[in-house]
């Protein structure tokens, strides 16, 4: 029996009448117990109990099993018998992420790259079924996790990712292009690059938009994503000294050479995060919108198991009274 469930399952609770029972035995047979003074107990050495009185609670044993077995009967448990078949096509996905230094603006918080990889992170929970992989790139980009279906690695990259790592400045074109490599030759139903960046294209050696017609040469669509707030945001500086001081900076993002990008692609979208809870939103669409398929099959079959628990409540029932009125009526 698998899935066992009841149709009735408040009427369990008259279960509780079965430690009470058994109480009220315990209880009344000690009642019932006899004192006998006598000055010497000689006279009864040799003395056995017969087995009438040894098994002289037997017959109310019974009938607190026919109890709890109707009460069980009357709950009208049912098992479930099924098989279920399960194809799931996966979806490969290729997080490129902007690390440069503008990304530890703090208009997002902690600031734009600890938001991202906490926003990056939860999306890569939600999809246990996909190979993803990783891409940063400031000035030069580089892979740091290929494709790969071990998703607890690829959280530990993405949580060792800090700015400052590559030479700094902005290389869409060159974080797109190492994208590409690792995921054009895959055999996945469906390819997708997520390109994440918070500035303009100002460095690398590949031309962003010529980078997004290859992509959709290679059936890969892209989603692109502007990371910053509206008009200018706080960024740390250090002075000579290591003290931290803020300084409000411009928001710069080319939205439309990243709306261009994403259209190369055919089905591919641009969006706007001006804050973690909009950039969370985005990777949500996303997700809804690279569902991975999953073909099911699945047979089921509810049998009733009232009868077998009538028939031990209707045995023990019936064994009582051949014990209490037949074997052992004294």
């Amino acid at each position: 029996m698998n899935n066992i469930t009841f149709a009735n399952p408040w009427m369990l609770l008259g279960l509780v009448l079965v430690p009470l029972l058994v109480a009220w035995w315990i209880w009344r047979y000690r009642k019932q117990e006899a004192a006998l003074q006598h000055s010497n107990i000689a006279v009864f050495d040799g003395v056995v109990k017969t087995w009438r009185v040894r098994l002289r609670w037997l017959p109310y044993a019974l009938r607190v099993i026919a109890i709890g077995a109707a009460v069980v009967a009357l709950a009208r448990p049912q098992s479930q018998l099924s098989r279920q078949e399960m194809k799931v096509e996966g979806i490969d996905i290729v997080m490129a992420m902007d690390i440069s230094g503008s990304m530890l603006a703090e208009d997002f918080k902690p600031n734009r790259l600890e938001a991202a990889k906490k926003v990056a992170a939860d999306f890569i929970d939600g999809r246990k079924n996909d190979r993803m992989g990783l891409v940063v790139f400031a000035g030069e980009a580089f892979t740091q996790v290929p494709l790969t279906i071990d998703h607890h690695v690829l959280l530990k990259q993405l949580g060792s990712v800090k700015s400052g790592i590559v030479r700094d400045g902005t290389a869409l074109g060159d974080g797109l292009a190492t994208a590409i490599n690792r995921i054009k030759d895959s055999e996945a139903k469906s390819k997708v690059i997520i390109l994440l960046t918070d500035g303009v294209n100002n460095q690398g050696s590949v031309d962003p938009q010529s980078a997004a017609e290859i992509a959709a040469m290679y059936n890969i669509r892209l989603y692109t994503i502007g990371v910053g707030s509206l008009g200018k945001a706080p960024y740390p500086f250090r002075d000579q000294f290591g003290r931290v001081h803020y300084q409000n900076i411009d928001v710069e993002i080319d939205e439309p050479l990243m709306q261009q990008m994403a259209a190369a692609t055919g089905d591919g979208r641009y969006f706007r995060a001006t804050n973690k809870n909009a950039l969370k939103q985005i990777f949500n669409q996303i997700d809804e919108m690279e569902k991975s398929r999953i073909d099911v099959t699945q047979y089921a079959q509810t049998r009733d198991e009232q009868g077998r628990w009538l028939w031990i409540a209707m045995i023990a029932l019936l064994l009582e009274v051949v014990l209490r009125w037949g074997v052992m009526k004294i």
